[in-house]
C-alpha cells in the first residue's frame, strides 16, 4: 500500500495515468485534423508513464496518400489520388522492397526524392533516401 502511495505522490498512479493518454490522445487528434500525416503516439507517452516534457517522444507517422498493398490485390479498387507500392518480400528476411505500382497525381516531394531504380529499371522506395529526406523535413 506504502507503495502505492508513493508511486501516487510522484505522477505515476491510475488516475493522473489515465489523464495523460486522454491529453496525449486529444494532441493527436487536434494535429491529425491538419490532414496529410497521420501522428500516432507509442510508447511511454501513450501509455502515460511520462510528463509532456519529460523523455524523448515515439510517433509512428502514416502519410494518408500513399499505400502499400501485397501481390495480387486489385489496384482499381483504391482511390485515385493515392500512390501505390507493392510489396515484395523476396529480399533478405526481415526485409522487403516497395515497388512503385501507381504513382500519384498529386506526389509528396519527400517521396519523390527518395525514388529510384533497381538494375532492372523498377523504380523503388529506397528507405536511406527517405531517411535523408525526412531529416531535412524535421531537423532543418
Amino acid at each position: 500500500m506504502e507503495i502505492c502511495t508513493i508511486m501516487n505522490r510522484l505522477g505515476y498512479g491510475e488516475e493522473i495515468r489515465r489523464r495523460r493518454v486522454e491529453k496525449f490522445m486529444e494532441f493527436d487528434r487536434l494535429r491529425n485534423a491538419r490532414g496529410g500525416i497521420t501522428t500516432i503516439t507509442s510508447g511511454s507517452k501513450a501509455e502515460g508513464l511520462t510528463c509532456y516534457f519529460e523523455s524523448h517522444w515515439d510517433t509512428l507517422l502514416v502519410l494518408n496518400d500513399v499505400i502499400c498493398v501485397e501481390a495480387g490485390t486489385n489496384l482499381h479498387t483504391l482511390q485515385e489520388y493515392i500512390e501505390v507500392y507493392r510489396m515484395d518480400t523476396l529480399a533478405n528476411s526481415g526485409y522487403c522492397i516497395l515497388f512503385l505500382q501507381k504513382p500519384s497525381p498529386r506526389p509528396l516531394t519527400v517521396i519523390t526524392n527518395s525514388l529510384c531504380e533497381n538494375e532492372y529499371g523498377d523504380v523503388i522506395l529506397c528507405s536511406g533516401l527517405l531517411l535523408d529526406e525526412l531529416s531535412k523535413f524535421f531537423f532543418s
